[in-house]
């Protein structure tokens, strides 16, 4: 027969690039190429993606459910491995009661289009609120921000490589991370292409990563400044006049804003920052002088103490300008599978609070950096039985060994994840989805973070072996398992359809209004599986689709599947305010009152502020996502090593070469690391990597292990949160460095 080709979307970071793959005879993935035809990625391809075959064939990948056995795992049958989910879980709800369960969703789940689908379900047929995700230890401030701006969490604007003149990007190192809630293949060329149209780009970062280096222009920040830094940029937009407001009659709270600023001139929040005043004068004259420019605020900005205040500053920026909502600035993507006729609820936060540390709700869960108190504290509510769904919170949580400890002392606790790692090596059932190729794909979450429409559909590539669930049977019925019923996983996709179909048809606006969900369902029949037609219900409702015939030529996922197997371009990012608000006023709201209330706590930092010695920020590589490809032996070679980099001025001092061993330690521990020294970071900066420290006992991860590194979050601290959005605080963290 010889070898054949498939084409589908990368499911490992969130660029969305298009990939041809080569598979042999017996369906192992032999060569991975860039998909030319992709409209959106264009045969883009990076590293990651090019190893895609190599994950896909991992011999340590799980193949089948294990279950615990004493001290060791082993292999069980899928129907005994879900009668013990459904016992146990029962067993501590009966005992404890429902909140005595909690959801662990880990980042993974957003690579795929089973988590998006059935993880909610999961939830809520636990009926429980401890629910944690890798939000707040990621983006969680720009969840809220958005919330408290725009009504919707979700509503978040993305900067428009494409047409943009001017890009001030904070805490962003697209080079290495390939963008981050904001997709966008290549990104290093499209920022290549600003500068080639006689645009700008601006990075501000306490290291010079290499988006820095391709930068105009880098300024070194600071760790955890930047709030002073965009209060500089904002009180000179005020003070010099240069506030253009192009959103008309839709934005609430300008005086309030002006007022907020008058304190934080540039002249005052230079001596903490590290930035000079006419620089930050000169950063904010150019960014209102470019006739279209974009503020693009990451992960830098998130994981630190002022993270809301960041992510509200940048968006306060783009309004100032007049560049939100606008072609070449911050715009509001339009997802394919998103109706746009759904009523939205204003948003809230703290609707309940956390057990131990009294800390809201946000966004329906709670903080990470709490999830090891509610474990190990006594008493009424506490967590005895945890399910993982993706992820490594023993590695990734803020005080990482803390939580670690706290896995061990469950008394259930099952894991949907493809390897027995640093957290499912705790767990009593380990429930393996099936290989990439076996593997469907769309971009649920992440095609509503793109710099321009698009939509495609991967199908698998390699059919499943007899009796193998999907990913989306496995969570399905683990869903059932947690509400105590056994049977047919496909009666949860009837019911989700059937609510979805009925709730459509009774909605004005809807583009089914009126008509009769069994004949709407009727036409979801020939789309395939189950998890296809609930996409295919998605497409038929959403902004591009047909509407179940009412226009022909719209989109469903036959037409998706058959007529664009590359995927199709939606065009290119457009104007959409009037779409996305949900305000309790209707307008943009640019100075809320949970925003200016933080305010103070800024203004304290700026009275008291006195720098450490040394403080801590994570690192991203080209080569590694989190901790879930430290498997792939051509992912930890090279550049990708596990080395604390730190000012050669400050190594000097310390009597510190490359390759000694340095410890650095904090309140929560410590870790001996190997020292790199480079003028690439500030002084008084150091930096490790974050996803190693892969030396435990018990996991299956033969490769990881060779490389194992060691744990950054062994010295971050758990105590330490942004208290607007729970959020950890990975940079800025202060630690002391000893030669050993």
């Amino acid at each position: 027969m010889g070898d054949r080709t498939a084409f589908r979307t990368c499911p490992l970071c969130e660029a969305l690039c298009g990939l041809e793959l080569t598979l042999d005879d017996g369906g192992a993935v032999t060569r991975v190429r860039g998909d030319k035809a992709d409209p959106f990625s264009k045969g883009f391809l990076c590293p990651k993606g090019a190893t895609l075959g190599v994950l896909d064939g991992d011999p340590d990948r799980l193949r089948e459910a294990l279950v615990r056995d004493g001290e060791t795992h082993r292999t069980a049958g899928w129907d005994e491995a879900f009668e013990t989910v459904r016992r146990e879980l029962a067993s501590v709800i009966e005992r404890y009661g429902r909140d005595a369960v909690a959801v662990y969703i880990g980042n993974p789940t957003a690579h795929s289009v089973a988590g998006p689908l059935y993880g909610a379900a999961v939830v809520k047929a636990l009926g429980t609120r401890n629910l944690y995700t890798a939000s707040t230890a990621d983006q969680m401030p720009k969840h809220v921000s958005c919330g408290h701006m725009f009504g919707d969490p979700l509503a978040i604007p993305v900067p428009d490589l494409d047409r943009t003149g001017h890009l001030l990007m904070l805490g962003a190192n697209p080079l290495e991370s390939n963008g981050s809630l904001a997709s966008a293949p290549d990104f290093p060329g499209r920022l290549k292409a600003i500068r080639e149209r006689g645009g700008k780009v601006v990075v501000v970062d306490p290291r010079r990563t290499r988006t820095a280096a391709l930068a105009d222009e880098h300024l070194f920040i600071r760790p955890g400044t930047d709030a002073f830094l965009l209060m500089g940029l904002v009180h000179t937009l005020f003070a010099e006049d240069l506030v253009t407001v192009r959103l008309e009659g839709m934005v609430n709270g300008l005086d309030d804003m002006r007022a907020l600023a008058v304190d934080f001139a540039p002249e005052r929040v230079a001596p903490v920052t590290g930035i000079p005043a006419e620089t930050i004068r000169r950063t904010a004259r150019e960014l209102a002088a470019a006739d279209r420019a974009a503020v693009y605020g990451r992960i830098g900005t998130c994981t630190q103490a002022f993270g809301t205040l960041n992510s509200w500053l940048v968006d306060v920026l783009n309004v100032l300008t007049g560049n939100l909502d606008r072609p070449g600035g911050a715009m509001f993507p339009r997802p394919a599978h998103a109706p746009v006729y759904r009523r939205k609820k204003p948003f809230t936060t703290g609707r309940w609070r956390s057990r131990v540390r009294d800390l809201p709700e946000v966004n329906g869960e709670f903080p990470v950096a709490t999830l090891a108190d509610e474990i190990e504290t006594p008493g009424e509510g506490r967590i005895r039985a945890l399910i993982t769904i993706g992820g490594n919170p023993a590695l990734s949580a803020p005080n990482a060994a803390r939580l670690d400890r706290a896995l061990a002392g469950l008394d259930f606790m099952v894991s949907v994840d493809p390897y027995l790692n640093e957290t499912t090596r705790h767990a009593h059932v380990i429930l393996p989805p099936p290989r990439p190729a076996q593997t469907p794909h769309y971009d649920i979450a992440l095609t509503g973070l793109a710099v321009r429409d698009y939509a495609r559909y991967s199908p698998p590539v390699v059919p499943l072996p007899d009796g193998r669930p999907s990913e989306s049977d496995i969570l399905a019925r683990l869903a059932l398992a947690a509400s105590g019923m056994d049977g047919d996983p496909g009666a949860l996709d009837e019911m989700i359809i059937s609510s979805t179909l009925r709730k459509a048809a009774g909605l004005p606006g809807s583009p089914v209004h009126g008509r009769e969900t069994d004949e709407l369902r009727k036409m979801l029949a020939e789309s395939g599986t189950l998890t296809e037609q609930r996409l295919d219900m998605m497409l038929r409702l959403g902004p591009y689709g047909d509407g179940f015939g009412a226009d022909p030529s719209g989109l469903t996922l036959t037409r998706l599947r058959t007529e664009h197997p590359h995927g199709i371009d939606l065009g290119a990012l457009k104007p959409r305010i009037d779409e996305v608000l949900c305000t309790t006023s209707g307008r943009v709201e640019l100075c809320p009152s949970t925003c200016a209330a933080d305010v103070d706590r800024l203004h304290t930092a700026l009275r008291t502020h006195r720098p450490a010695d040394f403080v801590l920020i994570g690192r991203r590589h080209l080569r590694s996502n989190n901790s879930w490809l430290h498997n792939v032996p051509e992912l930890v070679r090279g550049s990708n090593t596990c080395t604390l980099q730190l000012n050669t001025a400050d190594a000097a001092r310390l009597g510190v070469g490359a390759g000694d061993t340095v410890r650095v330690a904090s309140r929560t521990g410590s870790v001996d690391a190997v020292a790199e020294p480079t003028d690439a970071v500030m002084p008084g900066v150091v930096s490790l990597p974050h996803g190693w420290g892969h030396d435990r006992p018990g996991t299956r991860t033969a490769v990881a292990r060779e490389h194992a590194g060691v744990n950054v979050n062994a010295v971050t601290d758990e105590q330490e949160i942004d208290p607007l959005s729970g959020n950890a605080v990975f940079n800025g963290v202060p630690v002391t460095l000893t030669r050993c």
